[in-house]
């Protein structure tokens, strides 16, 4: 629970408006795991086979049903809601398609229900670990000191980046394949304020990475520090975050039952 509340005061803080976007908990709209379902009916176990999800995961002790149907569920939340634009990391690229063909496939076989998604790419650089740079950033990283949380104090961000994984070359360059972790921060610094990786270099070629670091750490921390405030003040009142996940359940709920609705009527369920 206390996840939650975290995650819908990151969102507001980050500028997500609950007035022009439907901000919900996905598990408080029954839709959505019933969609999933009939979904399931037209997925094939050698198609949810192929996703690199599953493959990274599989090897795991007991993978659960769960993981390997989960990109069906991720599909019905983008579908359950005619979703025309879908914003994604590159990583989820598969899983896109997977939703396209659901839809076409659906849309083919009982008639035309869902709008066919289209991917939207950031122009942004993936970023990357501060302690593996080989891997991207995540929530899930091996090590904290890996990843920059919205919610770091200042001191943390300041570490985190200090002892994030350089090399032995003193000067700053973006070259992804022998400088990954240089180049990282150079992309993160880009990511803040919307320079060029090729300016950044221009910019600061007489600092070494240990005072660049620094200058990164300040950037960051000024980007940052705003909206950890506004976490914080979010997180203090817990009733309003309540509030913001009940108005936006209602209106999914209505939406997605309209949905809902029709696709039963064309596979013969009511």
């Amino acid at each position: 629970r206390e996840n939650i509340y975290k995650m819908v005061a990151c969102l507001l803080a980050c500028g997500i408006d609950p007035e022009k976007s439907v901000l919900f908990l996905q598990s408080q709209v029954r839709q959505h795991a019933e969609l999933c379902w009939i979904l399931s009916c037209i997925t094939t176990n050698a198609r949810l086979g192929l996703l690199p999800q599953w493959k990274e995961k599989s090897n795991t002790k007991s993978p659960s049903v769960g993981l390997y149907t989960y990109p069906i569920l991720q599909a019905a939340d983008i579908l359950l809601y005619k979703s025309t634009h879908i914003p994604i990391g590159e990583d989820q690229r598969q899983h896109l398609d997977l939703c396209e063909d659901l839809a076409i496939s659906f849309n083919n076989k009982f008639g035309k229900v869902f709008r066919v998604p289209q991917v939207l790419f950031s122009n942004t650089a993936r970023i990357k670990s501060l302690r593996f740079p080989e891997n991207k950033m995540s929530k899930s990283d091996q090590s904290s000191k890996g990843r920059i949380d919205l919610t770091d104090s200042n001191d943390d961000i300041v570490s985190k980046i200090k002892s994030a994984v350089t090399d032995f070359t003193s000067h700053i360059s973006h070259d992804k394949e022998n400088r990954p972790g240089v180049t990282n921060l150079i992309d993160i610094h880009a990511a803040c304020t919307g320079e060029t990786p090729q300016d950044i270099c221009e910019t600061y070629s007489s600092l070494t990475t240990a005072e660049y670091k620094m200058l990164l750490a300040d950037i960051v921390i000024s980007e940052i520090q705003p909206i950890r405030e506004r976490i914080l003040w979010l997180l203090s009142d817990k009733s309003h975050l309540q509030n913001v996940l009940y108005q936006g359940q209602e209106v999914a709920s209505v939406i997605a039952e309209d949905t809902l609705k029709d696709v039963k009527k064309l596979i013969g369920f009511i």
